[in-house]
C-alpha cells in the first residue's frame, strides 16, 4: 500500500509540474488578434489600368449603399457608414467624404476575383499566426498602431494612415505594435477560386 501510494504521490507531483509548465507556455503566448469578415463581393473582371481603394465615409450606411458602384462596398464599421470602391486614382462618389486613397493595387490575374473587407482589433501585442493570401491586402489604421512582419521586413502605419498591401502569396505577420489598442480597416482583392487564407512561414 505504501509503494502504492508512494508511486501515486510522485505521479500527481509529475503532472502537476507539467500543468504548471503549460500553463506557462500558454501565458507566454501573444493574444490572437481579432479578425472579422465585414462584407465581400465577387466578380469577374476587375476595371482596367492601375486600381486603387478609395475609402469613404457616409452619413448613413443606406446613403453609403446607395452610393455604391459595381466595384464598392458599403459597411458600417466603428461607428461610421463607410464606402470602400477599387477603381482608378483621383475619384470620388457623390456625397461622400474622402477619408484615404490607398494604391496601386498589385496586380491579380484570376478567373474570378473576391473583394473583401475585414475588420481587425486587438490589444498591444496581439497578432496573426504567419499567413498569406492569393491576393494583395490594404490596410487603414483607425487606432492605435499596426505592424506588418513580411520576408522584406517590419512596417507600421499609425492611426490615420493606410498601408498598401503586397502581391499574391506573401508570407506576413499582422499586429497591435501600439500602447493602445488596434482598430483597422482591411480591404482585400483575391484569386476567388483560391482558399482566402493559408498557413506560411518564414524562411
Amino acid at each position: 500500500m505504501k509503494t502504492a501510494l508512494a508511486l501515486f504521490l510522485r505521479a500527481l507531483a509529475t503532472y502537476a509540474i507539467v500543468a504548471l509548465g503549460s500553463a506557462s507556455s500558454m501565458a507566454q503566448q501573444p493574444p490572437a488578434l481579432s479578425v472579422k469578415p465585414v462584407i465581400e463581393k465577387k466578380l469577374k473582371e476587375l476595371p482596367p489600368g492601375p486600381l486603387f481603394w478609395r475609402i469613404e465615409t457616409f452619413p448613413t450606411l443606406k446613403d453609403a449603399e446607395a452610393a455604391a458602384g459595381p466595384t464598392a462596398l458599403a459597411a458600417e464599421v466603428s461607428g461610421k457608414a463607410w464606402l470602400f470602391t477599387l477603381g482608378t486614382q483621383g475619384g470620388a462618389t457623390a456625397g461622400g467624404s474622402k477619408v484615404a486613397e490607398i494604391g496601386p493595387v498589385p496586380p491579380v490575374p484570376a478567373p474570378e476575383y473576391l473583394l473583401r473587407i475585414n475588420h481587425a482589433s486587438g490589444p498591444p501585442g496581439a497578432r496573426t499566426p504567419p499567413h498569406s493570401h492569393p491576393g494583395s491586402e490594404a490596410f487603414y489604421v483607425l487606432k492605435g498602431r499596426l505592424g506588418q512582419r513580411t520576408p522584406h521586413g517590419v512596417t507600421h502605419a499609425d492611426a490615420g494612415a493606410a498601408m498598401n498591401g503586397h502581391g499574391a502569396d506573401m508570407p506576413m505577420e499582422v499586429f497591435s505594435a501600439g500602447t493602445v489598442d488596434l482598430d483597422q480597416l482591411v480591404m482585400f482583392v483575391v484569386d476567388a477560386t483560391r482558399p482566402f487564407s493559408s498557413p506560411a512561414r518564414f524562411d
